[in-house]
C-alpha cells in the first residue's frame, strides 16, 4: 500500500473536529471536577475533620481528568510556558468547556434529593457567599496558592517515575489546595452552579471568577518560570 492510500484512508483531524473534540473533553472535565465538589460538599460538615476527608475525597475529580486525559483549565494551563501562545488562546475554550460541565452538573443535581433547604446547593451557596464578600485581590493571590499545588499535582502525575508517587501527587495537591483555602476556579465554578449563584447574581460571580482565573495562570506558571530561570542560571556556571 503506498504511503498515498494509507494518507487518505487515515486523513489528519480537521480544524472542526479538533475543536469539538477539546470542547468536550472541556466539558468532561467539568463533570469530573463537578463529582469531586459533589463529594466534598456532602461530607465537608458532617462530621469533625469532614473538611480533610472530603478534600481527600474530592482528588476522585483529577484523578479521572489525569488518567483520563480531559482537558482542566488549571491543568493545561501549567504548560503555557512550554507550549506558546497558539496553545495560550486555547485556554478559553477550554475554560467554557470547564463551565458548561460544571452547569450540566449543577443543573441535574438540582433536580435531585441531594439538594434542597440543607442540601449540597445550601452548602455551596454558604461557600459562594463568602466567595463574593472576598475582595478581587484576596481571590487572585488565593487563585495563585491554588495553581502552585495545582502544579505540583500535575506535574506531579505527569513527571515522577514511580506510580505511587503519581496519585499520591494528585491527592496532596488537591488536598493541599483546598484545605489551604485557596480559589479553583473550575471548583469554585460548580459551587457557583449548583448553588445557583451564577443565575441570581450573574455579575459579580463571573467577576469574581475572572480574578481566581488569572490567579491560577499566574500560580500555575510561577514554578515552571522560576524552574526555567534556574535551568539557564545553572548552565551558564557550567559554561
Amino acid at each position: 500500500m503506498s504511503n498515498t492510500d494509507t494518507a487518505v484512508e487515515n486523513p489528519s483531524p480537521s480544524l472542526p473536529c479538533l475543536t469539538t473534540a477539546r470542547v468536550l473533553s472541556s466539558f468532561m472535565a467539568g463533570i469530573a471536577i463537578s463529582l469531586g465538589g459533589t463529594v466534598f460538599l456532602r461530607v465537608k460538615d458532617a462530621f469533625p475533620g469532614g473538611t480533610v476527608v472530603g478534600s481527600f475525597l474530592f482528588a476522585v475529580g483529577l484523578f479521572v481528568v489525569c488518567t483520563r486525559s480531559y482537558s482542566l483549565y488549571t491543568g493545561k494551563l501549567c504548560y503555557v510556558l512550554h507550549k506558546g501562545p497558539s496553545y495560550a488562546a486555547r485556554l478559553l475554550l477550554i475554560w467554557l468547556g470547564n463551565l458548561a460541565g460544571c452547569m450540566f452538573m449543577g443543573a441535574i443535581e438540582n433536580l435531585t434529593a441531594v439538594c434542597g433547604d440543607a442540601g449540597i446547593n445550601a452548602a455551596a451557596l454558604k461557600l459562594c457567599e463568602a466567595k463574593l464578600d472576598s475582595a478581587p485581590v484576596s481571590l487572585f493571590i488565593l487563585g495563585i496558592i491554588c495553581n502552585v499545588f495545582m502544579y505540583i499535582a500535575v506535574n506531579g502525575y505527569r513527571e515522577n517515575p514511580h506510580q505511587l508517587g503519581k496519585y499520591l501527587a494528585i491527592i496532596f495537591g488537591v488536598m493541599g489546595f483546598i484545605c489551604a483555602g485557596s480559589e479553583h476556579s473550575i471548583a469554585d465554578m460548580y459551587y457557583f452552579c449548583v448553588s445557583g449563584a451564577i443565575y441570581s447574581n450573574p455579575g459579580p460571580v463571573l467577576w469574581a471568577l475572572l480574578f481566581i482565573s488569572l490567579g491560577n495562570f499566574v500560580g500555575g506558571n510561577l514554578l515552571p518560570a522560576l524552574e526555567i530561570i534556574s535551568k539557564k542560571l545553572n548552565s551558564g556556571q557550567q559554561d
